[in-house]
Formats: structure tokens, sequence, C-alpha cells
């Protein structure tokens, strides 16, 4: 198929890679906690007199936070029929996402539409059709790292929101642990499906240059690395493999990155604790109004 000749980062072995990262991180969970305490509010104050609620996931990956957002929805609109439109490059992940939706009884009367290609390919699909569908919740999760062009994507997918839509971005804090590790060692790192780290201050910066009103909340999250600093442990192998978008960290790079790469993970994006080493992986929710 044409449209998955471009695919996103998590494709093939990258999945097990991005599934055992969250295994590990908790990062769905702290998410999920801000975005129950935050969307069905969010919502409601925009228009409880809605007649649809037409709902757009970019970048969804297996599906484990849509599947919530969308029983979310359900629950603050009960008598309001929603869709579902998503978009998502990797084939293996729309499975997966396929088959959560069929284990999810309150979901069977959702109709869902699947777009699988990359972000940048839905929009150039959606420009050449020239009839966009319009939405009242887009939601980009994880995923701005891997678009081309920042300022062009917020302002496409804004522009497919309705009167009193809302876009909401999760990203890593800028200042957090990955804002470190992946700006102290850009050049080493952003060289495959990351070519220009982002971090929520370049979102918010861009919002800013767009003129567009947000509000940005924080995600705090913190998860073990300890596992990282023994190389005979699996776990940690696998954790510093995904946290460097690597197959192999050991044979990945020279013996002086990878003792400056542990050294900064140790002591300039974590904290110590009752001798376990925590990795800041605090997130931004950003609800950007139409």
């Amino acid at each position: 198929m044409a449209a998955e000749t471009k695919q996103t980062c998590y494709e093939g072995s990258s999945v097990d890679s991005f599934q055992f990262y969250l295994q590990q991180s908790g990062e769905h969970e702290a998410m999920l906690q801000c975005v129950q305490n935050i969307l069905p509010g969010e919502m409601k104050r925009t228009g409880a007199d809605r007649s649809s609620l037409d709902v757009l996931g970019v970048g969804s990956g297996g599906g484990e936070m849509d599947v919530q957002m969308l029983s979310l929805l359900q629950s603050a609109f009960p008598a309001v029929p929603i869709t579902a439109d998503i978009v998502e490059g990797s084939s293996k992940l729309v499975d997966n996402f396929k088959a959560l939706v069929a284990k999810t009884p309150n979901l069977q009367t959702v109709p869902f539409t699947w777009h699988v290609m990359h972000s940048g390919d839905y929009e150039r699909q959606v420009k050449a059709k020239g009839d966009a569908k319009k939405f009242d919740f887009i939601h980009m999760i994880q995923m701005i790292y891997y678009v081309d062009d920042l300022a062009d994507t917020i302002k496409f997918y804004h522009s497919l929101l309705k009167s009193n839509g809302r876009l909401m971005i999760i990203i890593e804090t800028r200042n957090g642990g990955w804002d470190t590790l992946w700006k102290t060692y850009h050049k080493d790192l952003c060289v495959y499906a990351i070519t220009e780290y982002r971090s929520s201050g370049e979102v918010i910066a861009c919002l800013k240059s767009l003129g567009l009103k947000y509000e940005e909340h924080a995600v705090p999250n913190a998860f073990d690395i300890t596992k990282c600093f023994d190389p005979n442990s699996q776990t940690g192998v696998r954790l510093l493999n995904f946290m460097t978008a690597r197959d192999q960290f050991y044979q990945s790079f020279t013996p002086e990155i990878r003792a400056g790469i542990l050294d900064l993970l140790r002591n300039k994006c974590s904290t110590e604790k009752d001798g376990k080493v925590l990795f800041n992986s605090t997130l931004s929710c950003i609800f950007v109004h139409a």
C-alpha cells in the first residue's frame, strides 16, 4: 500500500522496544491521570450542546491512550455519538489498536476510520482532497518529534478543529531528563527517525509565534533506571537502547560517548532515592484552543 511507504519509527523491532519502555516507565499511567483530570471538563466547557463528537488521533500507536480517552468522552457525553479517525504509520501498532478496540465493549458503537500512514502523508492527502473533515478533539501524544516541520504541522492540525475544538499535544517537558539527554548528545542521537529533538519549549515557542491560545499542564513522572548502570542487566540494556533510539547501545557508540551518556543520565537527568536512580521523565500536556 502506497500509504505505508513512509513509516513512523515504531515498526518492526522498535515496536517491541517501545512496548517494553511503556511497561518500565509508567508513562501512559501518568498521562492518563492528567487527561482524566482535565479532558472531560475541558470538552464540557467548550460546548455541552454538541450534536456529535469527532475525535482525531495522530500518531496513536497501539491505542492504549485513545481507548481510555474515548471511554472518558463517552462518560462525559453519554447521549452524543462519537467518531474516531486514527492516523498511525505503524501497521503493527494499528493491528494492536484494532485488537484492543475489539476487546472494549463500550467502543463497539464508535465508528473508526483508519489512516495507516505518517502524519505528513495524511496532511498531503487531506489537502489534495480539499474537503477536510473537522474535529472537536485532536490529540498528538508523543509524536511531535517525528514531524518534518513543527509550525506547519501544528498549523495544519489546528485548521482541522471545529470552532470550539481543542488540540492536545503531549510531549517531554523542557529541561527534563529526555530534553537534557537528547540536546546534550544531539549530534550522536538525532541521526535516524528523530533528526531534530523537540520538547515543550519548542512547542510553546511555536504556539506563541502562531498566535495560538493554549494552557500547559505538567505531567509528573519518573522511572527507575538503576539497571542501566549494570552492563549485564538485560533490562538496563533494553532501556538504554530505547532511550538512545538504538538497537544496540553498547555497540552503537564509542566508549567515550557511552560513558558520557551514562554519567549524564545519573547526574543531570535523574535523582537518587533509596539507592535507586530515578530518571526525570516529566511531560507537558498542552491544550490549544481553536
